[in-house]
């Protein structure tokens, strides 16, 4: 058998993601869908930093159990110009009562709740192209109109 090496994380960026008020879709098959608006923010890190385009969406669906599906798709500008997409599919859950704070706008400390994914990013700019071939996990949390993701590569 061999002896593979142990994964490591290690800090990239922090996506601080302001988001719009949500669409409700209603019940789906798989539980209620919602839609909810990407309409800018910031990207900071010691590789790369940028700011976050307006028109991407996380697409949620959130399970009888409270399990929320997030899949959001949307793209950045890094400061030099480079545009880079990101896709960013994950989970949250939490007591109902911190579900529902987080559902209304409101703040519950992160600690409270679980909330995490796994990232791609894609770019055909050269000085950028080393983030087509890494792999992404990320941390998150939600205060107001900004959810924050905490983004580490994993080597």
């Amino acid at each position: 058998m061999l002896t593979l090496p142990q994964p490591e994380l290690r800090p990239f960026c922090t996506l601080e993601v302001e988001v719009g008020a949500p669409l409700d879709v209603g019940k789906g098959r798989f539980g209620l869908r919602r839609i909810v608006p990407i309409v800018g923010g910031r990207v900071s890190g010691p590789k790369i930093s940028g700011t976050i385009l307006s028109g991407g969406a996380d697409w949620q669906t959130v399970a009888e159990d409270g399990l929320a599906e997030l899949n959001a798709r949307y793209a950045f500008e890094t400061d030099d110009g480079a545009i880079v997409e990101i896709i960013n599919y994950g989970f949250r859950h939490a007591p109902e009562e911190v579900a529902n704070r987080l559902a209304a706008g409101e703040s519950s400390p992160p600690d409270s709740y679980y909330m995490r994914s796994m990232a791609t990013l894609e770019t055909g700019h050269p000085d950028y192209a080393w983030v087509n071939k890494m792999m992404f996990v990320g941390t998150g949390g939600k205060q107001g109109n900004t959810v924050q993701i905490d983004l580490f590569t994993v080597e």
